[in-house]
């Protein structure tokens, strides 16, 4: 069921796929909890202070979970700082040797990234849950299409669906040889068919919580589409509690698309939802500039509002309806200002951006006090009935 007042418009529902639940740290996976966002960091783990400055950037835009390659001793030695320092869960990013699992388990890391295949004999993949149950660590299996074991790429001839679900099951299998079930899925490739038809496959396969992500997707905007159409996808189809989209672009930013994707199935929200037009000839001031002047500025928000900004008055009414503030341009640099669907004042081009931010500001500390108002009623009547 999706945010979208559930029953009241079923054709907007999400029926998620039923899972059993772990725990990242604090952080609920799967089991009903709502879907996280992650990122991982891209600064050598060993600089703390970079490190920890680019956590800080990524918690601001609303992260849940962060990850961090771990490759050598020097950055699992750094990773102590690290997870002290951070107010999320970090995942330790483990490739090959298992030494690194270990020190990162000691370290303090809230799960391992690990495919426990690569890990190396049944002895070694014993020390490393033994670790992981020794501290509290769940475990993410990461498969990838473009790191297969050479017995199935030569079994299916290429990467394809099937390869991949049946590397998740091997990789699964060894952890439960091990008595351990605290872990997370992925079936990432960088071809959407790919990896949607993985996970939904997968999805009929197991019962635990998957992990979700186009991997190397690309740029900014490129990889932005890729992983809506992917990631989208699937939570449309009830698939997936917690995603990553993968970009060559700063952490932050895939935090930002992470949320504009669940925002925009209705699955979480978080911060201003714009709902903006394109512009054309008829628009009664830069609605391009505008709507990326206010992107900018109400970053800061984190109260689930929205906001319509449209250049004229064919669609502007109609969607300042359905929103919590709109702005619609009007003739003479004179627009109208919607507050809670009702026309309410007009506002001249000068400082109209100033202005629009101070409506936000003001109904962001409406909802918080009313919420707060709320919880503090609700827990007097529980008290009252003790």
């Amino acid at each position: 069921m999706s945010d979208h007042n559930p029953g009241l418009r079923p054709w907007r529902d999400i029926a998620r796929r039923q899972c059993r639940q772990i725990m990242v740290g604090n952080v609920p996976v799967g089991g009903g909890a709502p879907v996280t966002v992650q990122t991982m960091t891209n600064t050598p783990t060993d600089d703390v202070r970079a490190t920890v400055d680019q956590i800080r950037r990524c918690e601001e835009a609303g992260v849940d979970i962060i990850r961090v390659s771990c490759p050598d001793e020097a950055s699992t030695a750094a990773l102590k700082q690290i997870v002290r320092a951070a107010r999320v869960p970090i995942v330790a990013d483990i490739h090959f040797h298992y030494k690194r699992a270990l020190e990162a388990a000691d370290a303090g890391a809230a799960c391992l990234r690990i495919n426990p295949g690569n890990i190396g004999s049944e002895a070694r993949v014993k020390e490393v849950v033994d670790a992981a149950k020794s501290n509290g660590c769940s475990i993410r299996i990461g498969v990838n299409a473009g790191s297969l074991e050479k017995d199935l790429l030569e079994k299916y001839g290429e990467p394809c669906p099937e390869a991949l679900v049946e590397s998740a099951l091997d990789h699964i299998k060894l952890l439960q040889d091990q008595d351990f079930h605290d872990y997370k899925v992925a079936v990432k490739a960088s071809d959407v068919f790919l990896a949607v038809a993985a996970y939904m496959q997968l999805a009929e396969a197991v019962d635990c919580p998957l992990h979700l992500g186009i991997t190397e997707a690309g740029g900014l905007i490129g990889g932005t589409v890729k992983s809506a159409i992917g990631i989208g996808n699937l939570l449309w189809a009830g698939i997936g509690d917690t995603i990553r989209v993968s970009l060559s672009a700063e952490p932050e930013e895939e935090v930002r698309v992470g949320y504009e994707i669940l925002k925009s199935l209705g699955i979480r929200t978080r911060g201003v939802k714009v709902i903006s037009c394109p512009s054309c000839a008829r628009q009664g001031f830069d609605v391009i500039r505008t709507v990326q002047a206010l992107e900018e500025r109400l970053q800061h928000i984190h109260t689930p509002l929205s906001l319509s900004v449209l250049g004229c008055v064919v669609n502007g009414p109609g969607e300042a309806r359905e929103t919590d503030i709109g702005l619609t341009g009007g003739g003479a640099g004179k627009h109208m200002v919607y507050l809670s669907g009702l026309t309410d004042h007009t506002v001249q081009d000068e400082g109209m951006i100033d202005h629009i931010v101070g409506l936000v500001e003001a109904k962001a500390a409406e909802i918080e006090a009313a919420k707060l108002e709320a919880e503090t009623t609700d827990a007097g009547k529980a008290e009252a009935a003790e």
